[in-house]
């Protein structure tokens, strides 16, 4: 034992301290990331992480990637130290999944690998039910380069998408296969949908109205009768987005309406012109908190069940944030009927066969904008 102990002193002593010192975690990107690109042919990665110890003089890192049969030199990594903590952001080309290497120029035997890791697409997915995993069948995608974003983490794109309110299905999946497919890059979703929710709960803080949605959770009567926003929704979307950080996702894709339109009670039923008003707050508001210039795609919704498959008033206001250039035209969604519903075509929600013509429609609008944005 002895022996053993002088062995493991001797080799401290002859090993640098620097060496000894030089180990690291890399905390961001993690697996499965996606950052969204800037230019056609490459996006920024930004780079967080840790040393394990002190590190006397500048610290030294390295990195390097391998995508398929290509890779990259081992090139320094111009880090801006924090104390034990680093950040960098570096460009890489569009496309993954990356394997990702990062060393220590002193200790070169230490290598953090994470992977995978892709420049690509991202987008921000809210609204109602038909937006947040209410579909009759769960979806997976069949590409491995299709993901979402959870709290802290991302993961494969498979139903329920992590961050929406139900436990079904969705569009996202074929949606971004199809996208996948037509960019060659990987794509991201950060879905914020929540159930039955009127454009009313939408609404920042504070925010009143004359008239209450159908469910009152989201919402507060005030002493003068007029009605508020608590503003959870609206917190929960600006959250998300700013995870994302500056310009961190290409667009929002916006599918809402059917709980402003012909409601039980017709209280609850929220005129057109205040329903254009209502959303073009919420999309102003989110531009202004995130300091830039947010595209917002904006469906047609107000579809309900056979018998009361359109608000001619909800429709046109949804259309008006198009004409006025507030919003992008999004999809028609109402004309998505029959056996696209569930239950054989009586309900809201959208069978398997519904899922994939609403990713399609959502793919129509926005592979075209898409290339033109790039170009």
């Amino acid at each position: 034992v002895e022996s053993l102990w002088i062995l493991s002193w001797a080799c401290s002593w002859l090993v640098p301290e620097t060496l000894l010192s030089s180990t690291f975690s890399v905390e961001s990107p993690s697996p499965h990331q996606v950052f969204q690109r800037d230019r056609s042919d490459s996006g920024m990665m930004h780079v967080e992480g840790i040393f394990d110890d002190g590190l006397d003089g500048r610290p030294a890192l390295e990195w390097s990637w391998v995508m398929e049969a290509q890779s990259s030199e081992w090139k320094d990594l111009e880090i801006t130290p924090n104390g034990r903590r680093f950040s960098v952001s570096v460009r890489l080309p569009a496309g993954g999944w990356y394997l990702l290497r990062f060393r220590h120029s002193q200790n070169p035997e230490y290598i953090v690998e994470i992977h995978p890791v892709g420049i690509g697409e991202i987008f921000v997915v809210a609204g109602q039910s038909n937006s947040a995993n209410h579909g009759e069948v769960s979806l997976a995608p069949l590409s491995d380069r299709v993901v979402a974003k959870a709290d802290q983490h991302w993961q494969l794109a498979r139903d329920p998408q992590p961050g929406a309110s139900g436990r079904g299905g969705s569009f996202m999946p074929p949606l971004g296969d199809a996208l996948a497919q037509a960019l060659g890059v990987p794509i991201g979703f950060v879905a914020c949908g929540i159930g039955a929710t009127s454009v009313r709960e939408w609404l920042p803080q504070g925010d009143t109205f004359p008239e209450p949605p159908t469910l009152l959770g989201r919402v507060r009567q005030l002493e003068d009768g007029r009605w508020q926003s608590r503003g959870e929704a609206f917190e929960v979307l600006m959250a998300r987005m700013r995870s994302m950080g500056p310009k961190g996702f290409r667009a929002v894709l916006w599918h809402q309406g059917e709980s402003d339109a012909n409601q039980k009670d017709p209280r609850c039923t929220l005129p057109g012109n205040l329903y254009a008003q209502y959303l073009k707050r919420v999309i102003r508001q989110s531009q202004s908190e995130m300091q830039w210039a947010i595209p917002w795609f904006v469906a047609q919704a107000s579809y309900h069940v056979p018998g009361d498959e359109a608000s001619t008033d909800i429709r046109r206001a949804q259309a008006s944030l198009w004409k006025s250039g507030v919003a992008l035209q999004g999809p028609d969604t109402d004309a998505l009927k029959g056996p696209l519903r569930e239950s054989n075509g009586q309900g809201v929600h959208f069978s398997r066969e519904g899922l994939h013509a609403h990713a399609a429609a959502w793919a129509q609008c926005l592979l075209p904008w898409i290339q033109s944005t790039l170009n």
